[in-house]
């Protein structure tokens, strides 16, 4: 083990920007399952200098917050990369800004902090908003130029990773770009919507949708960015799917898959998967009471999405969804296993179970014999089908 005093001498040779960014490096590798042996004293302190209720930004400092700010409603912590997901993984903003200072436009960098600063001490929020507003305008053009050829972008994704392994970075700093360029639109967009919608009735899917259509005449683009907008809205946020489901003739994976806003239904996916790791991290800290309940709204969820999209053949939401519920059996079977079967499991109990689906619960089962099985999914396919033709 390093001592205590060499950690120390080295944590403190960095600049905070460089501690934040190491210590979202080292949490990144932690929720993705691929911790650094021995790294546990250095996320203790740098988290003690970091609590965990400050954003990325002030890890770094308030110029970079204030440039960043755009994106703070879209920001997710974590590890999945999910491609087209409409959001930006938190960690990957401090590689991005020193990419930004050190690389792309070290000396306007320097002017804006320079200049900027000023009216932040001063608490000057307008001209600070005004200034930030200005040099985000400036990185959009150059970002333009600098990702505008593959030798460009090539070398883009080479310099961001000597500040981060996340192979997230590039496509966050894809993604940053086209929120920038939509920035306005965006803004408009999110002061549309209600600070909370309770349930996504048909009349809410009917007026989030004609703002969704008039957004994308101009910025199709940045359509996922205000679907994850909305979704931050929704009480219930597996209901986003109904902007895909209600416009779908039928409940046909196919047919929804071919709705305008299909993405949806992948977002709402990748939400569990969230939940997934979630859990994981739960059950590795023994925090039970904290996995009953992400238990429970995965269950709900893989509930609401069977229920709505008739998954019985082929499709790319059905492979994902028993891929995902394949995993989180795992995840509980291992925990349960831990224990003598004469003492009972509160994961393992018949009622939280009963939160899935009906095919939720025949998917328990396949992949609970998944030793005997040689593909539990294709198991589990027939198991159901067998099921709706005995109800049939």
């Amino acid at each position: 083990m390093v001592p205590a005093d060499r950690i120390e001498d080295y944590l403190q040779r960095l600049t905070p920007l460089a501690r934040g960014s190491l210590l979202n490096e080292l949490e990144r590798l932690e929720v993705s399952g691929n911790e650094i042996p021995g790294s546990a004293e250095i996320l203790a302190k740098l988290r003690a200098e970091f609590p965990k209720d400050a954003s990325t930004q002030n890890r770094g400092n308030n110029a970079s917050r204030h440039f960043f700010a755009p994106l703070e409603p879209l920001l997710v912590d974590g590890a999945p990369e999910h491609a087209n997901s409409g959001r930006i993984q938190r960690g990957s903003l401090s590689p991005i800004w020193e990419w930004i200072s050190r690389d792309l436009l070290p000396k306007m960098t320097r002017d804006y902090v320079g200049e900027i600063s000023g009216h932040i001490a001063v608490d000057d929020q307008r001209k600070a908003r005004r200034i930030a507003t200005a040099f985000q305008t400036k990185i959009v053009k150059s970002l333009e130029g600098a990702l505008g050829s593959p030798d460009g972008a090539d070398q883009a994704r080479t310099k961001l990773a000597t500040y981060t392994a996340s192979h997230a970075a590039y496509g966050d700093l894809s993604r940053m770009l086209c929120v920038l360029r939509a920035r306005d639109a965006l803004a408009k967009f999110s002061g549309a919507l209600p600070a909370k919608i309770e349930k996504f009735d048909d009349v809410w899917v009917s007026n989030i949708t004609a703002l969704l259509d008039a957004l994308g005449k101009n910025h199709a683009d940045a359509i996922p960015f205000a679907l994850t907008l909305v979704a931050g809205r929704l009480k219930t946020p597996w209901q986003l799917m109904r902007l895909a489901t209600k416009a779908a003739p039928g409940k046909s994976a196919a047919n929804i898959a071919a709705a305008p806003y299909a993405i949806t239904v992948s977002m709402v996916l990748d939400r569990l998967d969230d939940k997934r790791l979630a859990l994981r991290a739960a059950l590795r800290s023994e925090r039970v009471l904290v996995a009953k309940n992400i238990l429970i709204d995965i269950y709900t969820t893989e509930r609401e999405l069977r229920a709505r999209i008739d998954l019985l053949g082929q499709s790319d939401f059905e492979e994902r969804l028993d891929s995902l519920i394949g995993a989180i059996t795992a995840l509980v079977e291992a925990e349960v296993s831990r224990f003598p079967d004469n003492i009972g499991h509160v994961l393992g109990s018949r009622s939280l179970r009963g939160h899935q689906s009906a095919a939720g619960r025949l998917t328990y089962l396949a992949w609970k014999g998944r030793d005997a099985v040689s593909n539990g999914v294709v198991f589990c396919k027939n198991l159901i089908s067998q099921a709706d033709k005995s109800r049939a």
